[in-house]
């Protein structure tokens, strides 16, 4: 495992960490604290020190485990969490400072910390990214010890572009993937500019990039991947990375076709997030211990190489960028 700087946090964090969505077992299935943990000890023996959670996942059974988890390895792993989406209605005028330090405090509790390495407002309203007083709290809430970094979870490149002119913004997560390529451009030389550190979250397009799903592949009840194909619960760039389902398959086949065969595809998408400087780390997710150690192979591949990035590119602005750039 290799590690890099997530930016002014000045923490050196494997680059391959982990998500948490769906730490207790595949999306929309019960919570099982024993798989949690097995996922969890498998990331640590890895070479996994960076762990995102948040405070909606599994109604907070996933940061329990988490803070569980760190309390087992202190000073070994990075926490991150998320709070902003028990707002419900989630709209702009939910978002109050007293709101978001009520969900620290709870935060806190829940993981039974004492404080946390980094917290990132969850896909807040775009509006309230352009409300100082937000901002403002999270300073406090460090004087007070309670947190020691605040971050974003974005869904557009223009609110990631927003956060960081807020110097108390340490880190923007943002989806980025073979199939989501905007980030690279603008907001990837911003990033750099600030020392702003940058989360990858959804870097196998909610599985699309793992290649095993089919025209015949189904999903549960349950889970977003059924349920907000065209975002009937929250952003459908959440989902598949925002590609209608059929499309996202056949450009698979493409990069299955046209790529080397020698690795499989999850680790050549995560390498290819990872061949960008400005990514501090990738955080994909884990519903089983193996798929843990098949995500760690990307940190220990070669760089693709030129050509192959140009199939990548290629591929992006035939079938995918038409449809997704201009959205996120």
């Amino acid at each position: 495992m290799k590690y890099r700087t997530l930016g002014k946090t000045g923490i050196e964090v494997s680059e391959i960490s982990l998500g948490t969505w769906q730490v207790g077992g595949v999306w929309g299935s019960p919570f099982n604290d024993d798989n949690a943990e097995r996922i969890l000890e498998t990331a640590f023996e890895q070479g996994i020190n960076f762990i995102d959670t948040a405070d909606v996942y599994s109604d907070g059974l996933s940061e329990a485990a988490v803070g569980r988890f760190a309390k087992k390895h202190p000073g070994n792993v990075f926490v991150a969490t998320k709070c902003g989406r028990r707002i419900q209605p989630h709209i702009d005028a939910g978002y109050t400072p007293a709101a978001l330090r009520s969900f620290v405090e709870d935060s806190l509790r829940n993981m039974a910390l004492e404080r946390l390495d980094l917290v990132q407002l969850h896909c807040p309203p775009t509006g309230v990214y352009y409300r100082s007083e937000i901002f403002e709290e999270f300073d406090k809430l460090k004087n007070e010890g309670k947190i020691a970094n605040l971050g974003v979870s974005v869904e557009k490149v223009e609110e990631a572009l927003k956060a960081i002119e807020y110097p108390n913004v340490a880190t923007v997560q943002i989806i980025f993937n073979m199939f989501r390529q905007r980030p690279a451009s603008l907001f990837f030389r911003e990033a750099r500019a600030r020392n702003v550190g940058v989360i990858v979250r959804v870097p196998l397009a909610s599985g699309l990039l793992t290649g095993k799903f089919s025209a015949a592949s189904s999903f549960g009840a349950e889970d977003h991947r059924n349920f907000n194909r065209e975002g009937a619960a929250f952003d459908k760039g959440e989902t598949f990375s925002g590609i209608p389902y059929d499309i996202g398959l056949r450009a698979v086949d493409r990069l299955k076709e046209s790529l080397p065969h020698n690795e499989p595809l999850p680790a050549l998408a995560l390498r290819w997030i990872l061949d960008h400087p400005e990514v501090s780390c990738v955080i994909p997710g884990a519903s089983r211990p193996d798929q843990i150690v098949t995500n760690c192979r990307a940190s220990g591949l070669s760089p693709l190489s030129a050509s192959e990035h140009q199939i990548v590119k290629r591929i992006y602005e035939v079938d995918i960028k038409p449809i997704v750039h201009h959205q996120w």
